[in-house]
């Protein structure tokens, strides 16, 4: 079974391509088109598809449309209600509808060849669902999804046993916990659907001294649903300006909320543990990127593990909708095993990419140990290597590397990207190191969706990533990426640490670095040391030297 998915309606709109069950590709628009979340969330927008995902998506399998045998799509029109019936304010909310019911014809037209009648619907909590539970390494597990909205629900509870969805609750809208966070965001002076991570570190510099109140705002239900309508926020606190400032009764109220909604999904999760006794829990959906609402619920729930989709957002809805289509037809579904589901380049086309800029590599033998070299030497390197990151998160494969042991590299970090100075950074560790310097989340922890509390030993020594609350969020780093293993191997022979600051590789109001053009755009505009390409090393020094390659 050939399956392509789609997530087009809302944001983050992406592809993905599922051939007998195996992920063979995932990516986002906004890699290609380097517009941040690829489009705005407004019904207007409903019609734009990810042609560029879908095209790069096939041409990675080696397939023309006309030979897929399905395009699932991640929103099924006929379950919408009118906006005014779910309580929505959105008066232009049936355009969106509209545009679904239409997204047959349109996809036909984007990818000629294509029958419109392998178009099949996929309801868009499901899809949240299946890219949790099916792409996870348990065959049998129970399943979450929380969102701002589907097509008319916000949640899902249920459980998967190979392959086979067994629903077990789902809460209808007005409700919606992902709504009332970015109802949120937007009174705290920043962007709605896309800057609710910032709520979440912001939190950490407040008190919550507002959680009685919320308590009434956000509350489960004790059938697997829950309560949760966004109030009027200027009760607690007036709207924020985004004037470069924070703390006080604004931060106070986004640890308030913040607190609330770790309390309900930990009573969510708790309830669907007793529905189904399962020792894994898989999680997908917007909320499920609250890397500390994660983290209590693998602390607080009888569950033995949690698995995170790493593209938990409405990106990962095009790989649900396209598992779930091949789970249906009766394909063994594999675990996706890995997040690097993007774009990649052969060592000679990097290199290629540097010759035609003109700009001066080497090919170090050692590159590993020029690389430790540099971040020992508190040097900033861009990282770029393998295929690109599926999600939000960079994971090694697009990052931007410091050292952990100086605590100034946290501004220095935020001012080269343009970002806010509460906003922390995370470390990469060595695996076998983890357990040592981390507690309080899961080890292995390869996607930085769980937060961990620093040994009180190792605070002073790597200050860089450890947040105002004495957590950071790690990646566990292992041999599945071995030229990033060794780099840190290489620092923690010259440091003795075995940690280094890992950040996504863009600046601020950017998408991640995608492809080399990206890379050599940001090199040339962001005072970093050097640039890792693939093998290829670039140092900022050499390229003022003139140095020739």
């Amino acid at each position: 079974m050939r399956v392509l998915g789609v997530n087009a309606l809302f944001h983050d709109p992406s592809a993905a391509l599922v051939v007998d069950g195996r992920v063979v590709a995932a990516a986002e628009e906004e890699r290609f088109s380097r517009r941040k979340h690829g489009k705005r969330p407004v019904p207007f927008a409903a019609w734009e598809l990810p042609e560029q995902a879908m095209a790069w998506s096939l041409e990675a399998g080696g397939l023309r449309p006309q030979d897929l045998d399905a395009v699932g799509y991640s929103f099924d029109p006929a379950l919408a209600k009118p906006a005014d019936e779910m309580g929505l304010p959105d008066p232009w909310d049936w355009l969106r509808v509209r545009y679904a019911e239409r997204a047959p014809g349109f996809l036909a037209t984007a990818l000629p060849g294509l029958d419109a009648s392998a178009v099949r619907f996929v309801p868009h909590e499901i899809a949240h669902a299946a890219s949790a539970a099916l792409a996870s390494p348990f065959p049998t597990a129970s399943v979450l999804s929380l969102d701002g909205r589907g097509e008319r629900s916000s949640h899902l509870a249920g459980r998967y046993d190979h392959g086979r969805l067994e629903v077990l609750a789902s809460q209808e809208l007005p409700h919606s916990l992902g709504l009332v966070y970015e109802s949120l965001t937007e009174h705290l002076g920043f962007l709605r659907s896309s800057d609710e991570y910032k709520v979440m570190a912001l939190a950490s510099y407040g008190e919550p001294r507002f959680l009685a109140p919320m308590r009434d705002v956000m509350a489960a239900t004790g059938d697997g649903g829950f309560v949760a309508e966004a109030p009027d926020w200027s009760r607690w606190a007036p709207p924020r300006v985004d004037d470069g400032t924070w703390g006080g009764a604004h931060a106070d109220l986004a640890a308030s909320v913040q607190a609330r909604l770790e309390e309900v999904l930990v009573d969510l999760a708790t309830w669907l543990h007793e529905r189904t006794g399962d020792r894994a829990l898989a999680m997908a959906g917007g909320t499920a990127l609250n890397c500390v609402a994660n983290s209590r619920v693998w602390r607080e729930t009888p569950f033995d593990d949690v698995w995170v989709q790493p593209a938990a957002g409405d990106a990962g809805t095009a790989l649900g909708a396209a598992l779930q289509l091949a789970a249906e037809a009766g394909d063994a579904v594999a675990p996706m095993g890995s997040a690097a589901l993007g774009r990649s380049w052969s060592d000679d086309d990097l290199a290629a990419a540097l010759r035609g800029a003109r700009v001066p590599f080497v090919t170090p033998d050692d590159l590993p140990g020029a690389v430790g070299g540099i971040l020992a030497d508190d040097g900033m390197v861009a990282w770029f290597d393998g295929r690109s990151e599926f999600g939000p998160r960079a994971l090694g494969h697009r990052s931007l590397l410091a050292h952990p042991g100086h605590a100034a590299n946290v501004e220095r970090l935020n001012d080269v990207k343009g970002r806010e100075q509460f906003r922390p950074v995370a470390p990469m560790v060595l695996l076998e190191d983890a357990p040592e310097i981390f507690s309080g989340g899961p080890v292995p922890s390869p996607y930085m969706l769980f937060v961990h509390d620093v040994a009180p030993a190792w605070r002073e020594r790597i200050p860089a990533v450890v947040h105002v609350d004495g957590t950071a969020r790690i990646q566990t780093v292992d041999d599945a990426t071995p030229r990033l293993q060794a780099a840190i191997r290489a620092f923690k022979a010259r440091t003795g640490l075995p940690v280094v600051v890992n950040t996504s590789l863009n600046t601020a109001g950017r998408p991640m670095v995608d492809d080399p053009r990206d890379a050599l755009e940001l090199f040339g505009s962001a005072p970093v040391d050097a640039l890792v390409l693939g093998p290829h090393l670039v140092r900022r020094a050499d390229l003022f030297a003139g140095e020739a390659a």
